[in-house]
């Protein structure tokens, strides 16, 4: 087992051989166990099970761009087999609807302005500008009221199951539902950050994340997406909706 330093030791590298069948339950055993006895409180993140050719696994979740093992002890595990998710944290690849930040799927396209006046409104409620939570929504959702991401996360909003059910939504898939608590979230973020930045990093990975590393978490899915939220509330929606 290596253990990282500084922030690398968010979780630690833990490597485990079994044999290529009837250990599915065994190995999913060892990942909650590995991630229960040596994460700090309040981590989150992905836990990667890569598999070399000789069928021995690995666990981790420190990972090049490539989303191949750090290390070069580890460069065997070539074998990418599941990624874990945890229920508070939506940290996952983001990508432009098209061929720049303002493209929108075509079967999509229909739904950019149609939610507008809920936005607007609740917006106002909450004290934030429209034109940033409409940024969020485009980035989360690319206007796809139907949109789940790997994680779970559901929704216009892209609500993780622990948010809906703290703000009490019945139907994430309800767009008034979903708007009025992901709005609603995000205002709790900004009012508790002072910043919309951290705001937007939290909303992606977590309070717990921006508090432990004292701003943007070094996750390069966060880091990509405030970035993103970000460019197209300065280029697209500075003036609201």
């Amino acid at each position: 087992m290596q253990v990282g330093t500084g922030h690398d030791a968010v979780m630690t590298i833990i490597t485990a051989w079994f044999y290529r069948t009837g250990t599915r339950l065994l190995q999913t055993a060892v990942v909650l166990l590995v991630a229960f006895l040596f994460c700090p409180f309040g981590w989150t993140g992905k836990i990667y099970t890569f598999r070399d050719d000789q069928g021995n696994y690995l666990f981790t979740n420190m990972v090049n761009q490539a989303q191949q093992p750090q290390g070069s002890a580890f460069q065997e595990y070539r074998h990418l087999e599941k990624i874990t998710y945890y229920k508070d944290s939506n940290i996952h690849s983001y990508h432009n609807w098209g061929g720049n930040e303002d493209a929108v799927l075509a079967s999509f396209s229909k739904n950019r302005h149609r939610w507008d006046p809920i936005i607007r409104r609740v917006a106002q409620q909450e004290g934030i500008d429209s034109g940033l939570v409409k940024a969020v929504m485009h980035t989360e959702s690319g206007f796809n009221p139907a949109a789940r991401s790997l994680p779970g996360a559901e929704g216009l909003m892209q609500l993780m199951p622990a948010t809906a059910r703290l703000y009490h939504v019945s139907d994430p898939y309800d767009p008034v539902q979903n708007i009025r608590a992901g709005v609603h979230h995000l205002a709790y973020l900004i009012h508790k950050f002072g910043d919309i930045s951290l705001a937007l990093a939290a909303y992606n990975a977590g309070i717990k994340n921006v508090i432990k590393y004292g701003g943007i978490p070094p996750f390069s899915e966060t880091q990509d997406y405030v970035r993103r939220v970000l460019s197209r509330y300065h280029h697209l929606y500075a003036a609201g909706v």
